[in-house]
C-alpha cells in the first residue's frame, strides 16, 4: 500500500496524466514512475528509487526548485507538458502531511520566463473553431499580453487558415474539433512547425463562456462580435485553456487585434518562404532574411514589433505615409537619432516584465529594470518633442514617464538586490521603520552578547566567563569546571563538557528569541512589502503595456531610419493607384552577401494595362529569380512604412503576393515536385486579384517538355486575360516570347550576357 506522501502524488497525477508532474518535496521537485523514466532520458539525469510502501521501489529523478528553469525549458522545447506542483501550506505549521496542489501547467505555448523564451520572438499560442463553412483563429503570446483573432470563410478558407498559421508560427494549438476535420492545418502544423496540438476540447468554445470572456478582457467589443462569431469562439477557447494552465485570471491580456480578411497585405506561407522574409529556406535561420537587413533595433520588443510589422504590411496609403514620414524625419535628424539609440539601449523588455509582475513570478530585479527603463521615457520625450510628422508627436504625447510607478520602485527596492524574493534584503532603508528596527536588532546582536558577558562577569566574578552560540543549543554561557562552585542559582544547566559547564538565563533567551526572531520577521516582513510593490505595478498593467508598445514602435523607426542611412534606401511614393515603378532596384538582402560588393541595379515598369505581364527570358544563373524578388520585396518593405533599396519608387497598393517559385517537392506531405508546383499554381489562379502581384519562376518544369510549355502558356493567358494582375514571369520557354504579339500587355524582357571568348559573361541587365 502507498505511502500517504506517495498516495498523496498519486492522486494529483491522476488529475494531469497528460503531464510531467514535478512535485515539490523539500528543496527539489521530484519525478516518479514514467515520468522520471521520461525525464530522466531528456534531460540525463540520474533515475533512482524510493521506497513507496509497494513491493518495488517508484523510479525517481528530481531537480532543485531553485534552478527548475532550465530543465523545464528542455522538457516543453521537446514538446512536453509540464504540471508544477507546489507546497500550499508552511512546513513548519503543517499537521502531519504537507498539503500539495499544482499551481501553474506549463506548456510550448504558455511558456513566459525570459530565460526560456527567444526574447526578439513572440511565443504565440493558437485556438482554432473550426465549423462547416469557416474557420475562426485566435492567437495570443501571453508572455507579452498581445493577442489576435480573426476568421474565414469562403472556398479558401482552408488556405487562408495555412496562410495564418504560417504567419504566427504558434508553439501549442487548442482545437474545437478532431485534426481529421482540418487535416491539412494540423498536418502542417505538426510536421513543419513541431506544434503542440490539443484536439477536440469542444467544451471551451462555448458561445456564451466564450462572449464573457471577451467582455472581461476587451472593451469596447468589435460591432461584429456576437454569439456566432467564430473568431469570438476562438478567442473564448484559447482565454479558457490559459486560465486553466495558469490557474489565475489573465489581467495582462487587456487589447485585441482583431481583424478580418483583406485588412493587410495577404502573404501565404509558400510566398514568405520563397521571399524568405523572416527565416531563410534552407537552415531556417534569421541571417540573410528581410528581416535580417532590417533589424537594426536596441530593444527586444521593437525587435519584436519589426517582425510583426513585416509579417503584416499595410495595405492603407494613409498609415503607411504616416509611418515613411516618421522614418524620414529619423533619417534626417542623425544626431538626435543617434541620442535615442543610446537612451532605448537602456530599455528592458517592459512587455514581459509586466507579465511577470501580473502573474506574480517578478523578483526584486525585475522591478528594479522597470525602474530603469522608466528613466529613460523623460530623455526621451525630450529628445522628439520637437519632431512634428508621422506617428511621432502622438508618441510624445502617449508616452507616460509613470514617475509615480519609479518613485514608488525607488523608494522600496534596493539598487541591488538579491535573486531571491525569499531571504530578505531586498527593502531600502528608510522605506519601513519596522525593517529598519529588526535590521538594527540584529546589526547591534554583538554588542547585545558583549553587554551580557560583560555584566555576567561582574555580577559573578568569573573571569573566564563567556557566552556563545551554536545552531543545536543556541545561545548559552560557559564556565570552566574551577568556577562551578561560583555559578548563580538562576543559571540553568544546558549540556555537560570535558572541561566547562554550559548555561542559559531567562534574559539570554529573551535575547535570543530577539535576534534571531528578528531574522525571521524582517524576511517575512520584506516579503510582504516587496509583494505590496509589486501589486502596485500590476494594478497599472496598462500603462506600463502602453508605454512598451509606444517605445518599440520608436526604436523600430529608429532602426529602418539607420538602415535607409547605411544602405542608400530612399523614400518611395505609395497610394492607391496601379503603378508598380521602380528605378535603379536592388535586392536588399543580395546586395548585402553579395561578394563582389558591386549589386547591378535594374528598373521595374509595371501596371494593370499595357505593361502588366513581364515576360523574362535568358539563361540560368543570370540573374531572373533575383530580380523578380527584388521587387516583390522591394513592394513589401515600402507597405511597412519602410524606405526601400532603389533610386526612386513608385508603389500602388497590393493587396496579396504569391510566389510560384523553384523545383522543389513536399515529399513529406505527400506532394511530387510537379504536384507541388500544380498546387501553389492553382491557388494562386484561384486567389489573385488585379490589385496583387504575381511571380511566376519557371511554370512547368515538373513534366515533359512540351507538357510544360503547355501548361506555362496556359498559366499565362489566365493570368493575363482573366486576372489582369501585375505579374512577373521568367521562363526556360524561348517559344512564349510570342506571346507579346498575341496578348494585350505582355512586355517581353531578356536579361542580357555576353559571350566573351569561351565563357559567357553575365551582366545581370533587364
Amino acid at each position: 500500500m502507498p505511502t500517504p506522501m506517495m498516495q498523496q502524488y498519486l492522486d494529483i497525477k491522476d488529475k494531469y496524466r497528460e503531464y510531467i508532474l514535478m512535485y515539490r518535496v523539500g528543496d527539489f521537485y521530484e519525478m516518479f514512475y514514467d515520468d522520471a523514466k521520461t525525464a530522466s532520458r531528456e534531460l540525463d539525469l540520474v533515475l533512482t528509487g524510493k521506497d513507496c510502501g509497494e513491493p518495488e521501489r517508484a523510479p525517481m529523478c528530481g531537480v532543485p526548485f531553485h534552478a527548475v528553469d532550465p530543465y523545464i525549458g528542455k522538457l516543453v522545447g521537446k514538446g512536453y507538458k509540464v504540471a508544477i506542483c507546489e507546497q500550499t501550506e508552511d512546513p513548519a505549521l503543517a499537521k502531519g502531511l504537507v498539503k500539495r496542489d499544482v499551481i501553474r501547467m506549463i506548456t510550448p505555448g504558455t511558456l513566459m520566463e525570459s530565460s526560456l523564451l527567444d526574447e526578439k520572438k513572440n511565443n504565440y499560442i493558437c485556438a482554432i473553431y473550426a465549423a462547416p463553412d469557416c474557420y475562426g483563429i485566435a492567437f495570443a503570446d501571453i508572455s507579452t499580453g498581445q493577442t489576435s483573432a480573426t476568421w474565414f470563410d469562403g472556398d479558401n478558407r482552408a488556405q487562408r487558415l495555412l496562410s495564418e498559421i504560417g504567419t504566427y508560427a504558434p508553439r501549442e494549438a487548442v482545437l474545437s474539433c478532431a485534426c481529421s476535420v482540418i487535416p491539412e492545418a494540423s498536418d502542417f502544423m505538426r510536421e513543419r512547425l513541431r506544434c503542440t496540438i490539443n484536439e477536440a476540447q469542444p467544451d471551451r468554445f462555448r458561445a456564451e463562456s466564450a462572449l464573457s470572456a471577451a467582455e472581461e478582457h476587451f472593451s469596447p467589443l468589435p460591432d461584429d462580435f456576437t454569439e456566432n462569431n467564430p473568431a469570438l469562439l476562438a478567442l473564448g477557447g484559447l482565454i479558457s485553456y490559459v486560465e486553466e494552465t495558469q490557474k489565475t485570471s489573465l489581467s495582462n491580456i487587456g487589447s485585441l487585434n482583431y481583424y478580418r480578411d483583406g485588412q493587410y497585405l495577404e502573404i501565404d506561407v509558400n510566398t514568405r518562404r520563397n521571399l524568405e522574409l523572416c527565416e531563410t529556406m534552407r537552415r531556417a535561420e534569421k541571417k540573410g532574411t528581410l528581416l535580417w537587413v532590417l533589424d537594426k533595433t536596441k530593444t527586444a520588443a521593437g525587435a519584436r514589433l519589426l517582425r510583426k510589422f513585416i509579417d503584416f504590411p499595410l495595405k492603407n496609403p494613409y498609415h503607411i505615409e504616416r509611418r515613411l514620414a516618421s522614418v524620414e524625419k529619423l533619417y534626417a535628424r542623425v544626431a538626435e537619432r543617434g541620442e535615442i539609440a543610446e537612451q532605448l539601449a537602456g530599455v528592458m523588455d517592459l512587455e514581459r516584465l509586466i507579465t511577470r509582475i501580473v502573474y506574480g513570478t517578478a523578483n526584486a530585479r525585475d522591478l528594479r529594470a522597470v525602474a530603469a527603463t522608466l528613466e529613460k521615457i523623460p530623455p526621451i520625450r525630450d529628445i522628439i518633442a520637437s519632431f512634428s510628422a508621422g506617428e511621432l508627436p502622438g508618441i510624445y504625447a502617449e508616452l507616460d514617464p509613470m514617475e509615480d510607478l519609479r518613485a514608488i520602485i525607488e523608494a522600496g527596492i534596493k539598487e541591488d538586490p538579491p535573486f531571491s524574493v525569499r531571504e530578505g534584503g531586498i527593502i531600502r532603508d528608510g522605506y519601513n521603520a519596522d525593517v529598519d528596527y529588526l535590521r538594527s536588532v540584529m546589526t547591534s546582536s554583538k554588542s547585545l552578547i558583549d553587554n551580557i558577558e560583560a555584566t555576567e562577569k561582574e555580577a559573578t566574578g568569573i573571569r573566564t566567563l563567556k557566552v556563545g552560540y551554536n545552531r543545536v543549543f543556541g545561545y548559552y554561557i560557559e564556565v570552566s569546571k574551577s568556577f562551578v562552585g561560583s555559578v548563580p542559582e538562576r543559571y540553568i544547566r544546558k549540556q555537560t563538557l570535558a572541561n566547562c559547564e554550559r548555561y542559559i538565563t531567562e534574559e539570554l533567551k529573551d535575547m535570543e528569541a530577539q535576534i534571531l526572531g528578528a531574522g525571521e520577521r524582517v524576511t517575512a516582513l520584506e516579503y510582504q512589502l516587496f509583494t505590496d510593490i509589486r501589486l502596485k505595478l500590476a494594478e497599472n498593467v496598462h500603462r506600463i503595456q502602453k508605454a512598451a508598445y509606444l517605445l518599440s514602435k520608436l526604436d523600430v523607426f529608429l532602426s529602418l531610419a539607420e538602415v535607409a542611412q547605411r544602405s542608400g534606401y530612399t523614400r518611395p511614393t505609395v497610394d492607391y493607384g496601379d503603378r508598380l515603378c521602380i528605378k535603379d532596384g536592388r535586392h536588399p538582402v543580395v546586395e548585402q552577401t553579395a561578394s563582389d560588393s558591386l549589386f547591378i541595379p535594374n528598373d521595374t515598369e509595371l501596371d494593370c494595362r499595357g505593361n502588366r505581364f513581364a515576360l523574362i527570358t535568358g539563361p540560368n544563373m543570370a540573374g531572373k529569380s533575383t530580380y523578380m524578388r527584388q521587387v516583390a520585396l522591394i513592394c513589401i518593405m515600402a507597405q511597412i512604412g519602410s524606405f526601400v533599396p532603389a533610386k526612386e519608387a513608385h508603389i500602388g497598393v497590393v493587396d496579396k503576393i504569391f510566389t510560384r517559385v523553384g523545383a522543389s517537392d513536399d515529399l513529406a506531405m505527400g506532394k511530387s515536385t510537379f504536384m507541388l508546383e500544380m498546387s501553389e499554381v492553382a491557388y494562386i489562379l484561384a486567389n489573385a486579384t488585379k490589385k496583387s502581384l504575381i511571380i511566376y519562376d519557371e511554370i512547368g518544369r515538373g513534366t515533359s517538355t512540351f507538357d510544360g510549355m503547355s501548361i506555362a502558356r496556359a498559366v499565362a493567358e489566365h493570368t493575363v486575360n482573366k486576372i489582369g494582375a501585375k505579374t512577373l514571369f521568367a521562363t526556360h520557354y524561348h517559344e512564349l516570347t510570342t506571346l507579346e504579339d498575341e496578348l494585350d500587355g505582355v512586355v517581353n524582357y531578356n536579361i542580357a550576357a555576353k559571350k566573351k571568348h569561351d565563357d559567357i559573361v553575365f551582366l545581370r541587365k533587364i
